[in-house]
């Protein structure tokens, strides 16, 4: 079954920069095709504190409910990197205490990597109508941050750059000892509710990283992703 999905983007301006107003808008039409035709789904992560999970610190198993009906094609993008293995053995190499634990980067573990599962129409954020003219290396999601979702205690959201549509594979997960992070909200698409498991978030979201760095001292490792 295709889903057809449209996106109006806004334009938005950079920090210092002004610029006149406008009425334009980006609109995204392309097909998919869905992995799940349902509203919801359920995953789970399972981690580990340490340098292996025979001499684990710490195990935690934490499970989240994807929203397909708010964010479409961010649930869709997680449930198919998860099939692939795609998040297997990767790391959580940003960590900052009340605020989120930041993975996915499969590619590099250290944030500068990731893309997305499959083709969304766009390439490094830009709408591209050739899927072809796209290395794979380059394909991102289109945002979907206006869905009404809030950032606030135990949801997943989407990591991107400062530039619109650039989400790929890396999210992170917010604790539940924080309100409301509410300048996140409209920038950032939430894609999901941890449903079992987030005291382990917070737990996490708690360990030493090094000096002047957000990296875990002793690595944060996601080590299966399992679709229930």
């Amino acid at each position: 079954m295709k889903l057809k999905v449209l996106f109006a983007v806004l334009l938005v301006l950079m920090p210092g920069c002004l610029e006149e107003e406008t009425d334009a808008s980006i609109i995204y039409d392309f097909d998919f095709d869905p992995m799940f035709n349902g509203t919801y789904s359920s995953v789970t992560l399972n981690l580990f504190q340490g340098e292996n999970l025979q001499n684990a610190t710490g195990t935690y198993s934490i499970t989240i409910m994807l929203n397909h009906g708010a964010a479409p094609v961010h649930a869709d993008n997680m449930l198919k990197h998860i099939v692939a293995g795609n998040y297997n053995m990767s790391t959580f190499h940003r960590v900052i205490d009340d605020f989120m634990i930041q993975g996915g980067d499969f590619e590099n573990h250290d944030g500068s990597g990731g893309y997305a599962a499959d083709w969304y129409g766009l390439c490094g954020g830009q709408s591209s109508p050739n899927q072809s003219d796209c290395q794979q290396t380059t394909w991102t999601i289109p945002d979907e941050a206006d869905n009404g979702l809030k950032h606030f205690p135990c949801v997943i959201s989407m990591a991107k750059t400062s530039q619109i549509n650039t989400g790929g594979s890396q999210f992170f997960l917010i604790p539940d000892d924080i309100e409301h992070h509410h300048w996140l909200d409209g920038v950032h698409t939430v894609f999901g509710q941890i449903t079992e498991g987030c005291e382990h978030v917070t737990t996490i979201s708690q360990v030493l990283t090094g000096e002047n760095s957000d990296r875990p001292v002793s690595p944060v490792v996601l080590y299966s992703a399992t679709v229930n």
